[in-house]
């Protein structure tokens, strides 16, 4: 039976809810709490399984534009409660939206189309999201998502960390900061009995070695990056935070839309033109994006929101990324990664294009009908592109929950 209302991504009013039933259901081995609060003061709860010391933490909600980790969050506790040996020696905890403020400004519930998602995208600035923002700012200002979800590590030392990630459109993958070895069978196992493609040149994972089709492990500290240039170092993230104890972190990505594109090995004939090629792209749309910036700006004296923020943000790394593909050497040559990293090309100013719409669009500027149009003609060119196919919900949050478990138990016989 699903926890869902109806067939949508839950808000995070009606995930607490869930949750609450759930722990009425179970009270003495289920306890839902509070353990911080956001910068807005929206409450930040904790769904917690059992009571041994050997704990496991599944994180939810870090990127507002993700939406379906929640659900899988509760599909996850749902089967810790109905199944006796999952949580034996193990206690489980949920933090079910890490950024309960993005969530509230993220409003596409159900999404009919991609440019429909669009309409309603928020993601913030990178030093406003609680798992990146170690990686860019001092200790002393980091937001308090960031030291609810650091002090939630510090207190139950967790073995395992999984965070709920997910993509708007292309395949499955999972990100470990250590390997666990005999992974990546249950995944694509799961991923091909619910027709989800498994991308295997996730352009998230550049030049990092896996350890099984789409199971990434992230390089050691001294390795470098593949984009230089972009400052969420994972490695400086809340990511590791849970390596002091001796845990790891594994991030699990879904999508909305899929694309059977995305897991295409063979080589690509030119990849280095390719990367120069849709470096020139990005630059050219991003440029059209600060172009109605410029316009609009001494228009919209005071303005300093979120999403204005972000959507400046965004923009700001679209120069040295593209200095990036064109300079370095490619960490794929695999049809599969320059089919990823185009993706990554279009969402990047799609998404700055679309959260400065929303800025428009509330102050009634003239400048929202030729924002709108770029909006509608890139979300519709991204999704002809990868032949988008939406990904029942119902399939999105299953194959979420199957990894987490997986990943679960397979890391446990590690530590053990």
């Amino acid at each position: 039976m699903s926890l869902l209302p109806e067939l949508r991504y839950p808000t995070v009013t009606e995930l607490v809810l869930s949750a609450r039933a759930l722990a009425a259901q179970r009270p003495d081995v289920c306890r839902l709490r509070q353990v911080g609060v956001s910068r807005a003061g929206r409450p930040l709860h904790v769904l917690s399984i059992g009571h041994a010391r050997r704990a496991v933490l599944v994180v939810a909600g870090a990127h507002s534009n993700e939406p379906t980790g929640g659900p899988a969050a509760l599909a996850v506790a749902a089967r810790v409660l109905a199944e006796r040996e999952l949580r034996s020696g193990t206690s489980w905890h949920f933090l079910l939206c890490a950024d309960p403020d993005g969530a509230s400004l993220h409003v596409t519930p159900a999404p009919r189309s991609l440019f429909d998602y669009h309409l309603g995208f928020f993601r913030p600035a990178g030093e406003e999201q609680p798992e990146w923002a170690p990686a860019m700012l001092p200790p002393d200002r980091l937001p308090p998502e960031t030291r609810t979800l650091t002090g939630l590590i510090d207190e139950l030392r967790p073995y395992l960390q999984v965070t709920l990630h997910g993509t708007d459109l292309g395949g499955s993958w999972v990100q470990l900061t250590k390997d666990v070895p005999g992974l990546s069978e249950p995944f694509s196992k799961s991923a091909a009995e619910l027709h989800i493609p498994v991308e295997t040149g996730a352009s998230d994972a550049a030049g990092w070695p896996a350890s099984g089709p789409g199971v990434h492990v992230m390089p050691a500290p001294g390795a470098g990056a593949a984009y230089p240039s972009m400052p969420d170092d994972a490695r400086r993230s809340t990511w590791y935070h849970v390596h002091r104890y001796g845990g790891l972190t594994a991030v699990v990505e879904v999508p909305m839309w899929a694309s059977d594109l995305v897991d295409d090995p063979a080589p690509h004939p030119a990849p280095a033109a390719a990367m120069a090629r849709l470096a020139g792209r990005l630059l050219r749309q991003s440029r059209a994006v600060d172009g109605v910036l410029a316009d609009a700006l001494p228009r919209l004296e005071g303005a300093d929101g979120p999403l204005l923020r972000a959507a400046t943000w965004s923009l700001g790394l679209v120069p040295g990324l593209a200095a990036d593909w064109i300079r370095t050497r490619p960490a794929d040559d695999t049809r599969a990664y320059i089919g990823s990293v185009d993706a990554f090309s279009r969402r990047l100013p799609l998404r700055a294009a679309a959260m400065l719409l929303r800025v428009l669009r509330e102050a009634d500027d003239r400048a929202a009908p030729r924002l709108e149009q770029l909006v509608k003609a890139w979300s519709d060119a991204f999704a002809d592109r990868f032949r988008a196919r939406w990904v029942p919900l119902e399939h999105q949050v299953e194959h979420q929950a199957r990894t987490v478990v997986a990943v679960a138990l397979h890391a446990r016989a590690r530590a053990d």
